[in-house]
């Protein structure tokens, strides 16, 4: 899987604006950080029990109503 970003005619900041714009939608750095070490599945569970109760905090802050200032 290559990624390729034609330039042309001296655009290279475009070029390389564009490279940058596949390599985030395809998220291979992200994999790629993902992969660098080896973590433990029970580990994996725990990260993603974390980061899915704070997502749920946040629509739970989202949708009260503001504290009372007074």
């Amino acid at each position: 899987m290559g990624l390729k970003v034609i330039v042309g005619e001296g655009q290279f900041d475009r070029a390389l604006r564009k490279f940058k714009k596949k390599v985030q939608e395809y998220g291979l750095l992200q994999e790629l950080r993902e992969k660098q070490f080896y973590e433990k599945p029970t580990t994996r569970r725990k990260k993603a029990k974390s980061q899915a109760r704070k997502r749920w905090l946040k629509k739970l802050a989202d949708q009260s109503l503001p504290k009372k200032l007074y």
